[in-house]
């Protein structure tokens, strides 16, 4: 894949489990139309457990928003609540606990993540990851005599670079 456009979607919204599962749709189906396919099903597992912690854990409130952003090939998701304290990375988790391997999952399938805080006065925070976009090496061109001149065609790409969705 070869993408040189800065693309952007941002999603506001509150962490209910109905709620989860939109923001799940509209995340795959955005990413289908930024053509990386192979990036879904890593993308939609990070989303859905940020957005489980925030259920679970933020105060005061369940309002955030989810906003990825596709550049030079990566893919940098982040989630942003209104609560200041930081996830942890728990400790060795029992093999039977219902709970408890979000971070751990987040981390064994992004390249990278963290926290930093979502304001100036550290009201809230932000839980990014980031996956890359395989390279793909370019299709050969089909030879030109190949397609006579009258059946070409050409098309011209109309795509928004950039969405926001409120989801209230």
């Amino acid at each position: 894949m070869t993408h040189h456009h800065t693309r952007q979607c941002s999603l506001e919204l509150e962490a209910l489990p109905h709620r989860i599962g939109q923001v799940r749709r509209i995340v795959s189906a955005k990413l289908r139309y930024w053509d990386l396919h192979p990036l879904i099903d890593a993308t939609l597992l990070g989303i859905t457990e940020l957005l489980a912690n925030v259920h679970q854990h933020a105060q005061p409130d369940k309002r955030c928003s989810v906003e990825m952003v596709f550049s030079s090939g990566r893919l940098t998701v982040s989630v942003t609540d209104n609560d200041p304290r930081p996830p942890r990375l728990g400790s060795p988790i029992e093999p039977l606990a219902t709970s408890g391997r979000g971070l751990a999952m987040v981390a064994a399938v992004s390249e990278s993540w963290g926290t930093r805080p979502s304001s100036a006065n550290g009201s809230g925070k932000a839980v990014w990851f980031t996956l890359s976009a395989p390279v793909v090496p370019p299709a050969a061109a089909p030879a030109e005599a190949a397609v006579p001149a009258a059946l070409t065609i050409k098309r011209r790409r109309t795509r928004p670079q950039a969405i926001a969705v409120s989801l209230a």
